[in-house]
């Protein structure tokens, strides 16, 4: 670990989009172990410490520091990693780094998650005592209080508490400093990217209305209110934090039914949408989410890599009204002709050659019909 750098962790494929994820003040990326692991099946997740946090060295802050410095170890972390856009997700304080981001570096965002906390905190008066009496007294009675200040009474995280118990005192303090200066309220309005708000009901220190007066703000944002959470809800509420936060990472609601019309055409998918009954809506829904919002508009592979794909699987099992459909799929994501025809000679090596014979016929007839 380079010093000048964030201690952070990565999870899943590194050739998945970019998702960081930031902790609040007091807690390390521990914050995240219920989360983070879900979301990696589909993105490459960063989640990252403050400094003197988790084990972290408490160096890349000094007393004064401001939540655009923290924002500025966020972009460097990013850097060292090769991640140019990013998705963004944090709680409270890296909550704030996230909307310090989307205002001063919206280039760098494809979307953000505000997760309990706030475009401002209070006012200074509070943190500026709190930074004193951690610099006098360092942060262990700070831990005597962190269940009644992060979750709802009867439940507790003791890795967390651990982490605010162990957490360097000149670190915490500076991170106080930079709560005491953040206020975004004059600039919410500037933000243009995708953002989720994600309030708990229950929670003491960033209630529901700061998140309300962030999606007020902010063009086009959607706030999520959970009821049973309190200011930590990735660690008391991760099946709710998960629910919000995958249709929001996955993009704008529709996605999935432009790639289907992308794909195989407007004129497929509207006849698919008019015979659709009850009986058969909750099997097109399963499709249009699974199918069209997950796998096609995933970027590891091409369009045209997964017309190849789904090419010989249809001639495998022999599905040859799908794979007619799925030849001209093909045409449209960018195979030739003669591509199409290379594909299915190498099915009759794996699949056999009276599979890849039928396969021949039909797609030939669906390429004339394109062609006509």
């Amino acid at each position: 670990m380079t010093e000048n750098l964030l201690d952070h962790r990565a999870e899943g494929p590194s050739s998945a989009p970019p998702l960081l994820l930031g902790p609040s003040l007091g807690t390390s990326y521990a914050l995240w172990d219920t989360v983070a692991p879900e979301l990696s099946a589909r993105h490459r997740v960063v989640r990252w410490n403050l400094p003197g946090h988790g084990g972290a060295a408490p160096g890349l802050v000094r007393a004064g520091a401001t939540v655009g410095d923290l924002a500025g170890l966020v972009l460097a972390l990013a850097d060292s990693l090769g991640i140019e856009r990013f998705g963004y997700a944090g709680v409270s304080l890296g909550g704030a780094v996230g909307l310090h981001l989307a205002v001063h570096h919206p280039d760098r965002l494809e979307s953000l998650a505000v997760i309990c906390s706030s475009a401002h905190f209070g006012g200074s008066r509070p943190w500026q005592e709190r930074a004193a009496r951690v610099r006098r007294e360092g942060v262990a009675w700070l831990a005597g209080t962190a269940d009644a200040r992060w979750f709802t009474p009867g439940f507790s995280v003791p890795r967390l508490v651990e982490d605010q118990r162990t957490a360097d005192p000149e670190a915490y303090a500076a991170c106080c400093d930079a709560l005491a200066a953040f206020d975004l309220r004059d600039r919410l309005g500037e933000i243009a990217v995708r953002t989720l708000l994600i309030a708990g009901r229950r929670d003491p220190a960033t209630p529901p209305p700061h998140l309300r007066e962030i999606a007020d703000a902010v063009p086009a944002a959607t706030l999520v209110e959970l009821p049973g959470a309190a200011h930590l809800a990735p660690a008391q509420c991760p099946d709710g934090v998960l629910a919000a936060l995958r249709p929001h990472l996955d993009g704008p609601a529709g996605r999935g039914t432009a790639v289907r019309r992308e794909v195989l055409g407007d004129a497929h998918v509207d006849r698919a949408q008019a015979r659709q009954t009850p009986f058969t809506a909750r099997f097109q829904d399963f499709i249009a989410r699974y199918a069209w919002s997950e796998i096609w508009t995933d970027p590891t592979l091409t369009r045209r890599e997964r017309s190849m794909i789904t090419l010989t699987a249809l001639v495998a099992h022999g599905h040859h009204d799908e794979l007619a459909l799925h030849v001209k799929a093909a045409r449209r994501n960018g195979l030739t002709p003669e591509e199409i025809g290379a594909v299915l000679l190498q099915t009759a090596v794996y699949c056999g050659v009276p599979a890849a014979n039928a396969a021949f016929a039909t797609a030939q007839r669906a390429l004339a019909e394109e062609a006509g």
